[in-house]
């Protein structure tokens, strides 16, 4: 094996890449590294189908499950665990394993990320309630004036990226654009990185979306989310945006019923992975690609491509 090698599985939801990073962690000597954005949560595995303890046992698994609910993790806090589980990983003489569908997390490990400063918390809670209080527009508009590049490539709708970029100018009176300019930081400027992506059809990935959603009803995903729904943390909180939160969350607070529920988080989830089967196809570029989901062929040309 290549010295500081880093396999990266990466692929949208229920498209199999946590069976693949097991077999290839398995035949490799490696170690299961998450990148996936909801998994890296406590209390919600079920939700964010984290793996399974008996899935655990088969191979080390690292930055699963790692913080509560209430914590508003970002792509920084996980790349510098990240960067750290990999060395540990490669002093221990195994490879690691990086699986996940958060493309953020993989682009910023392999590529870089800009160096833009934390947002402090007194201003993302400014702006969130300006956005709760119905003033979107307006917040755009704002952002038209001091970034008209940025805001001519963010729809006017799209909550996220208007939200970051106001609050980046807030902080730091430097506009979004102007950030991007800055030399990227490369939290693992060492490492070589070999990437099998998997890309099924879209058909094929509607089907396993839908049927796993009903899995996860069954193993008791309903149960997860009312337990966080009785904690009433903030709705803003990156953990209740995981597919499957918000629409389970609108039962509880009685403004649908739990079928309507259960068939809007299908919907969105089988959205969600359409947007992430896109982005994977035309943006990450891999060594190998499984053109189908993930259920157990295991090429034997992806050890030697490995070697």
């Amino acid at each position: 094996m290549q010295e500081n090698r880093v396999i990266i599985i990466a692929g949208p939801t229920a498209s199999g890449k946590s069976a693949l990073a097991i077999d290839i962690a398995s035949a490799v000597n490696g170690v299961v590294i998450n990148a996936d954005s909801m998994q890296v949560y406590k209390d919600m595995p079920i939700i964010t189908a984290a793996p399974s303890a008996e899935d655990k046992a088969k191979v080390e698994h690292k930055l699963f499950e790692i913080f509560d609910p209430s914590f508003r993790g970002n792509v920084v806090d996980w790349l510098e665990k990240a960067a750290e589980e990999i060395r540990n990983t490669w002093k221990e003489g195994k490879t690691p394993v990086v699986v996940g569908g958060t493309g953020l997390y993989i682009d910023n490990l392999i590529n870089g990320t800009t160096p833009i400063p934390e947002t402090p918390l007194t201003i993302r809670t400014k702006v969130q309630k300006l956005i709760d209080d119905g003033n979107l527009d307006f917040i755009y508009e704002e952002v038209k004036k001091f970034d008209p590049k940025t805001a001519k490539k963010i729809n006017p709708k799209d909550i996220t990226r208007i939200k970051r970029a106001y609050e980046v100018y807030l902080h730091t009176k430097k506009p979004i654009s102007e950030w991007h300019k800055e030399p990227l930081i490369n939290y693992l400027p060492e490492a070589k990185y070999f990437v099998i992506k998997i890309c099924p059809s879209t058909e094929e990935l509607d089907q396993r979306a839908y049927n796993r959603f009903d899995e996860m009803v069954k193993q008791g995903a309903i149960d997860e989310v009312q337990a966080l729904y009785k904690r009433k943390l903030s709705m803003t909180l990156p953990a209740m945006k995981a597919l499957g939160v918000p629409e389970l969350m609108e039962y509880f607070k009685g403004k649908t019923n739990i079928y309507m529920a259960v068939q809007n988080a299908k919907l969105h989830t089988r959205q969600y992975a359409k947007r992430q089967r896109t982005w994977f196809k035309n943006r990450l570029q891999a060594d190998f690609t499984f053109p189908k989901c993930y259920k157990g062929y295991f090429p034997p040309e992806i050890i030697e491509l490995l070697k």
